[in-house]
């Protein structure tokens, strides 16, 4: 595990860094819609699913670590988030993966909320 730290914390850096700069592209391109999140968040998933099969099928589960949790997770975390909902899916878990997608969603909104407003009252 720790030999494999660096190779994920690696690919994160990379992710980050595109991340970051597909989000100034497109806030210069189309200011005022989150374009850049939503564009990282498609090619991230869309990438997580591509690269996934290709790993498994090619034997290349040992660039994992980097490219999957480490360049896409730092790119997007919404891709992991995909494929996980994909493999409940296809592990023939609907209603697992149905219920993954909704508290995911759900839950990191209130998440998201409370963080604000406990935020806003100590700061406040």
């Amino acid at each position: 595990m720790l030999q494999t730290l660096p190779y994920v914390a690696a690919g994160g850096a990379i992710g980050a860094s595109l991340r970051y700069l597909v989000n100034v592209a497109a806030t210069r391109m189309a200011p005022g819609f989150p374009w850049g999140t939503l564009t990282v968040n498609l090619l991230g998933s869309a990438l997580m699913g591509a690269l996934a099969v290709l790993l498994a099928l090619k034997g290349g589960q040992r660039f994992s670590p980097f490219l999957l949790t480490g360049v896409l997770g730092g790119f997007t975390t919404f891709s992991a988030f995909s494929l996980d909902a994909l493999t409940l899916w296809e592990r023939g878990a609907a209603l697992q993966a149905a219920a993954y997608v909704a508290a995911s969603v759900i839950l990191s909104l209130l998440a998201v909320l409370a963080g604000a407003a406990l935020a806003r009252g100590v700061l406040a």
